[in-house]
């Protein structure tokens, strides 16, 4: 399962990257040396373009599968070229889907088992028996090793769990210093109560955090920096995520970049912590008032 206080490394921007099968071998060669083995990816992602290019450099170095743990969503369905069939963008938990998407991950992963699978978003016609019925049918045949949710309620979380033999992983969801949600929604309570590492996805609201003129914007960066001159000379990016695992949630990041040094300097801070009065400065911040 997560192996936390490790990232994971997320594939949702690859094509944006134009790399070729040898350079994205290379480039998950340099985040495994980097001690990162978790790589994030999903069906639809690159417009169901990026499972095949990752399974086509696989194929290249085939012994490397092993060493990797492999994260892959299911239930979004594209209007797409690639998906003539699609005549409305739409959410699709039943057993059926759920089963033909893990079988066509496969094929295009290049490998015979996933050790993650999520749910990807809320399906408001999930029927939790049928959904489970897929999980244990997939765990069974050892196609899928871990499941888990994807930017689900708690208790949306909870009803799919309650139809399961074994325990939901992880909840993949939006958290940021510049989106609390997770930590006043009861999702994170949940995660603590049930020991189970929530993942986030865009810990830096998309880039936001950088570039964006907004006051809520200009005000954590200005916390942040303050925190890490405090830290010693960390980078914004590095306070940023050191600020997110300072969450006692246990909270994985997933980091969507093409940059190894990006990668690796996220890799240095992973067992750095701020002190409460550091945390809560970016949260006053984030939130544009002191905490009642």
């Amino acid at each position: 399962m997560l192996n936390y206080p490790q990232p994971a490394a997320g594939l949702w921007r690859l094509t944006e990257w134009h790399y070729d099968a040898p350079r994205l071998l290379d480039w998950t060669k340099g985040v495994l040396d980097l001690g990162i083995n978790v790589l994030d990816l999903a069906d639809v992602y690159g417009d169901y373009e990026v499972e095949p290019r990752f399974g086509t450099a696989m194929a290249l170095d085939p012994a490397l599968r092993e060493r990797l743990f492999l994260i892959t969503k299911c239930d979004i369905k594209l209007v797409s070229g690639k998906r003539p069939q699609h005549r409305i963008k739409h959410y699709d938990t039943s057993r059926a889907h759920i089963t033909a998407s893990v079988e066509n991950s496969l094929r295009q992963l290049r490998t015979d088992r996933i050790d993650l699978l999520l749910i990807h978003r809320p399906d408001p016609l999930m029927d939790a028996d049928q959904t489970a019925e897929a999980f244990v049918a997939l765990k069974q045949s050892g196609k899928v090793l871990h499941f888990g949710v994807s930017n689900f309620t708690p208790s949306q979380f909870e009803l799919l769990a309650s139809r399961l033999p074994f325990p939901l992983v992880t909840n993949q969801v939006e958290f940021s210093p510049l989106q609390l949600d997770p930590m006043y929604d009861g999702t994170f309570d949940q995660c603590q109560r049930l020991r189970v590492s929530p993942m986030a996805w865009s810990p830096f609201a998309g880039g936001t955090l950088f570039h964006d003129d907004g006051e809520a914007a200009r005000r954590v960066r200005d916390a942040l920096r303050s925190v890490a001159e405090e830290l010693g000379g960390l980078t914004l990016d590095q306070a940023a995520l050191a600020w997110i695992l300072t969450h006692p949630a246990r909270v994985v990041p997933v980091l969507g970049t093409s940059r190894l040094d990006n990668i690796a300097k996220a890799v240095q801070i992973r067992d750095t912590r701020l002190s409460r009065e550091q945390w809560f400065s970016v949260l006053a911040a984030a939130q544009g008032h002191e905490v009642p």
